[in-house]
């Protein structure tokens, strides 16, 4: 599809977007029918171990269908091979693959943004506190907007790794990751993106970038829970320790030495969630239909219609320009707690996101109790944006 979503055709594949009004799609999207299926046949049809472990038919078919997967997000994202493609559990834990196995010594530095999801914060901290690195946050200003003249500053010859999240779950902000990836690697450091909201919603080319990490989960885009995914410069990937050793992760043992297998497969050790990454391939296919470029102005639509509806009844966290807050509409009324106003439109079948979205961070830094955060995707209508809109503001008077 190349002009625009067809919102009505789509609904009819996700058989749960009838029952209730779902504004929680950054925290976890819902699921097509033919991602639904893929992970059924897996179960019902070849239940089985990948050919790393068996080399029998039913092997041999769960084989390709990762490989399917595999290739599929290589296309996706433009990598220049499928081996800089390796499947983990979830954006945490490719983030903290790249903590641990990128050779970080007492007194390197990493960067980040000062608005991090815990995933992409906690990994540094404990590494300060273990190894003695030093972490510091580049400053975002008012509009969440991150500040290049901070970055470029911070930029010494001590900092070896810049990790930043790409697209904001906290206010939908997206940094200008190419112009940062140039300051980086001009600094003499590398750069890793944190993806998780902004891979399953726009067109996130790896190559155009020059990013030379990314991390997202599966599950924010359409994918079963449990499979997550690193990718790297194949270089960089041949070069980073795995988190786990063992199972698939080895081609040999001995008593006393261990051989690795090959990237991607020595990040990929223990038997792993093999429904879920059968179903990776229908989840990409099905985004890559729609066209990421019609996802993106979809949920700036709906974005743009509630923005202008809550005018003047709610106090958004972020910038005031919906376009510049992707699917993310995070929002704090006076009258009432997050957790309360999350419980009351509960009772209308509006489900959102109240809390601090594990940014526990920014929220303790800025003094903020929390916010309530409703994020939009493909499924969502203009209908249930008006509804949503319609309690909020019964609820502010």
């Amino acid at each position: 599809m190349t002009n625009g979503l067809n919102v009505k055709r789509i609904r009819e594949d996700f058989p749960i977007v009838d029952d209730h009004i779902y504004f929680d799609s950054a925290c976890l999207s819902l699921k097509p029918k033919s991602v639904i299926e893929a992970v059924n046949r897996y179960y019902t049809e070849y239940p089985v171990c990948e050919g790393k472990r068996s080399a029998h038919t039913l092997s041999t078919r769960l084989t390709k269908e990762i490989n399917k997967g595999r290739k599929a997000l290589k296309d996706l994202l433009n990598a220049s091979v499928t081996n800089e493609i390796a499947f983990t559990k979830n954006a945490t834990e490719a983030i903290n693959i790249v903590a641990r196995g990128f050779g970080l010594e007492k007194g390197d530095k990493v960067l980040t943004t000062d608005k991090e999801h815990n995933s992409n914060l906690a990994p540094w901290v404990k590494l300060k506190e273990t190894v003695g690195i030093g972490y510091e946050q580049v400053a975002t200003d008012d509009e969440g907007e991150l500040d290049l003249e901070d970055l470029k500053e911070k930029l010494d010859s001590d900092v070896k790794l810049v990790s930043m999240v790409h697209t904001s779950n906290l206010d939908g902000t997206t940094i200008p990751a190419s112009e940062v990836a140039d300051m980086v690697h001009e600094a003499g450091a590398y750069f890793m993106l944190d993806g998780a909201q902004s891979v399953p919603h726009k067109v996130v080319d790896v190559q155009e970038i020059d990013v030379d990490f990314l991390a997202f989960s599966i599950h924010k885009m359409l994918g079963p829970t449990g499979v997550g995914v690193l990718y790297g410069k194949k270089r960089l990937m041949d070069e980073l320790e795995p988190l786990l050793y063992g199972g698939g992760g080895v081609k040999s043992t001995t008593y006393d030495e261990i051989t690795l297998q090959d990237t991607p497969s020595k990040f990929e050790a223990g038997l792993q969630n093999f429904a879920g990454l059968a179903a990776v391939g229908p989840a990409v296919d099905y985004l890559m239909d729609l066209g990421l470029d019609n996802v993106e102005k979809h949920e700036i639509k709906l974005n743009k219609l509630a923005t202008d509806e809550l005018d003047g009844y709610v106090d958004i966290v972020g910038p005031e320009d919906p376009e510049k807050r992707s699917g993310i509409l995070n929002f704090q009324l006076k009258e009432l707690g997050c957790h309360e106003i999350t419980l009351l439109l509960d009772e209308y079948d509006i489900l959102l996101r109240g809390g601090m979205q594990c940014v526990h961070s920014w929220y303790e830094h800025k003094g903020v109790e929390g916010g309530n955060r409703a994020s939009f995707y493909i499924y969502n209508t203009e209908e249930e944006i008006m509804r949503m809109t319609e309690i909020i503001k019964s609820l502010s008077r």
